[in-house]
């Protein structure tokens, strides 16, 4: 799931926040390299939040252009349904069981409106904003996916992996990747900046949280974009306020990404 940590003082977002995700599965094994294929669907709407989120996903082709690059890349073992649907509740997540990774349209709403309160860096377009954040998501939501289905081993928190799986694929040059691709990561990384402004103080359970803290992920994505290209990215050591420390880590850091996911991916690239 990736789910914004819940504010321990904003007690609607926080009841729109809580369903669990599906991460490890059963092991598959890869049979016939076509066999499997992300299957879109967009699902109804009924209530004012999800009829927005479900009108700027599909405005966006948001999941049908996930699919057309995920079916181009992976062989998956067998069909996994990408959906759009109204959930009563802020979320995205992967479920093993079913097979399906769900982007709820409240989520996106969620974001759009996290997007709209910046008057200063996403004035000029807060929709195209909450789009490259929501396809992050589910980009995130595919990390737990592909760590399900090929029965990937992780080191660390299947969360962190997730996030780590997102800025790889959108930040190692692909010519099948829109041009734009770093700047889905940064607004990924505004995303959590912004949640954690609507946010009181933190409590133990925010700490004791499978998903890192809302601005460890924004540091972390923002580290990632910087150190996949630094003299491209060097203004967001300062825009965000990077730690030196960290930044010079950050080349290292993302190189070392690549190099997990492309170990545990290539059994399961199409040629």
């Amino acid at each position: 799931m990736n789910r914004l940590n819940r504010p321990a003082g904003a007690l609607l977002i926080t009841a729109l926040l809580t369903a669990g995700c599906g991460t490890a599965g059963p092991k598959s094994a890869v049979n016939e390299r076509d066999s499997g294929q992300l299957v879109v669907t967009y699902r109804d709407a009924t209530t004012p939040a999800a009829r927005e989120g479900r009108t700027l996903m599909t405005n966006s082709h948001m999941l049908d252009n996930m699919a057309e690059y995920v079916n181009g890349y992976l062989a998956l073992p067998y069909p996994v349904e990408l959906v759009g649907a109204q959930c009563d509740e802020a979320n995205a997540y992967w479920s093993a069981a079913d097979k399906r990774i769900t982007v709820c349209y409240e989520y996106v709403n969620l974001i759009l409106k996290l997007f709209e309160t910046d008057t200063d860096q996403h004035a000029a377009d807060p929709a195209k904003a909450a789009v490259n954040a929501a396809i992050a998501t589910a980009y995130h939501e595919l990390g737990h996916a592909v760590i399900s289905v090929y029965d990937l081993p992780t080191t660390g928190r299947h969360e962190d992996a997730a996030d780590q799986f997102a800025a790889y694929l959108w930040l190692v040059p692909d010519e099948n990747m829109q041009n734009d691709a770093p700047q889905v990561v940064e607004d990924f990384a505004d995303m959590f900046k912004l949640y954690s402004a609507t946010r009181s103080d933190l409590v133990a359970e925010d700490f004791a949280d499978e998903h890192s803290l809302d601005w460890t992920r924004m540091y972390n994505l923002t580290c990632w974009v910087y150190g996949s290209n630094p003299a491209a990215h060097s203004d967001l050591v300062k825009q965000v306020g990077l730690p030196k420390g960290r930044a010079d880590r950050c080349e290292y850091e993302f190189r070392a990404i690549v190099k997990a996911w492309k170990t545990l991916l290539a059994p399961h690239l199409k040629s």
